[in-house]
């Protein structure tokens, strides 16, 4: 007769999770706790579009990991149920980072099926969206999520122009607007054309970091969800809130439970422990950093390893080899400067250089091995 498996060890097709899922990035929480008066502001501003009015356009900020997508996804959501009158599209401007893009992103969202990849004019394509919201008699409300990284690309006052303005070119047609920014250094409305400026005068809606009781709060009911009972304490509970906090970042908190329930996992344990919460921290505190890697272009990847491997060097040495590597000019390498700095990725600071006038030092936000590990 075969002993049973050690108390406290997991035979092989056992598994700390309920349901993994729960701590995955673009899982919408059942109950969302502690942003009661943000909800409330955005249902407001968007009441009047369920009468079948142009709603109220709104600005809503906030560093990340503050609940700013849910809340607009769980908004979009309640106005679905309401009403078929009202076409909600929410645009993650980190993939869609141009105005065509976000406009072919609208036109699949208001027709079910992707623009022609022939290409058709911007005209042709903002003229399509257009016709079918009056010929349907809906009003479309975009959330434009992360409109930092269309500010990084220099096309933010383009589109939310066409956004604002399309009534005027298209009797009928009613569209709000809900920029989010996750930028705290990026003050929205002081970056775009005065054109814009004259017509977009928005709500605002700001999300604080969470607090530490809220933490614990709102990771205790995703612990409830996704492990199985009995699985981690609330010792260790309120460790891995400590560590959110001090990122400010709640996804950093919802990674941690998910790796330390794969590293309890992989020891065969039963139960999440302090050491598997420090050792998924290592790689959790980054989360944001794999975030931004990812969505750089390959040209931006290799000016951030240029850096890295130059980290603290001058601007005009960082480019001779950048220029070396890629054959790109110094106004391209420039942008891309200016992208990473706002991104968080480096710190681009003008000194004084004896004998050389005032000169750019470019260096890492992060610690150079894990920005170099991420980039393979």
């Amino acid at each position: 007769m075969a002993d049973d498996p050690e108390e406290g060890m997991l035979s092989w097709d056992e598994s700390v999770f309920r349901n993994e899922h729960v701590f995955e990035i673009d899982y919408v929480p059942e109950t969302f706790k502690h942003r009661e008066s943000q909800t409330q502001n955005l249902t407001y501003a968007l009441r009047p579009a369920v009468r079948g009015s142009r709603p109220l356009n709104v600005m809503v900020r906030g560093p990340p990991g503050t609940g700013k997508t849910t809340a607009i996804q769980k908004l979009f959501d309640e106005v679905g149920t309401q009403t078929s009158d009202v076409r909600t599209i929410r645009v993650n401007c980190q993939v869609n980072s141009t105005r065509y893009s976000v406009f072919s992103r609208l036109f699949e969202g208001t027709f079910d099926y992707e623009p022609p990849s022939s290409g058709i004019s911007f005209k042709k394509l903002f003229g399509q969206i257009a016709e079918k919201l009056v010929e349907d008699d809906r009003v479309l409300v975009v959330a434009l999520d992360d409109i930092n990284y269309l500010f990084y690309e220099n096309e933010a006052s383009d589109t939310l122009y066409s956004l604002l303005r399309a009534h005027e070119e298209y009797p009928g047609a009613k569209i709000g607007v809900i920029v989010v920014s996750s930028d705290p250094t990026l003050e929205v409305i002081d970056e775009l054309d005065s054109r814009v400026q004259s017509v977009f005068r928005p709500e605002e809606v700001y999300f604080p970091v969470y607090g530490q009781p809220e933490i614990v709060d709102i990771l205790a009911e995703r612990v409830e969800r996704g492990f199985r009972d009995g699985v981690i304490s609330r010792d260790t509970l309120e460790r891995v809130a400590d560590r959110t906090a001090e990122s400010g970042d709640l996804r950093v908190g919802i990674d941690l439970l998910r790796r330390a329930g794969l590293n309890a996992e992989m020891r065969g344990s039963r139960t999440v422990e302090m050491r598997d919460v420090e050792q998924a921290y290592e790689k959790s505190k980054y989360i944001s950093l794999s975030r931004s890697l990812s969505e750089l272009s390959d040209t931006e990847q290799s000016l951030l390893e240029v850096i890295a491997n130059n980290d603290g060097g001058q601007a005009g040495e960082v480019y001779e080899t950048f220029h070396e590597e890629t054959e790109l000019g110094y106004t391209r390498y420039s942008e891309i400067v200016n992208k990473l700095d706002q991104l968080g990725l480096i710190d681009a600071d003008y000194a004084d250089i004896e004998g050389r006038g005032r000169s750019r030092s470019l260096s890492l936000s992060y610690e150079k091995d894990a920005v170099l590990d991420r980039l393979e």
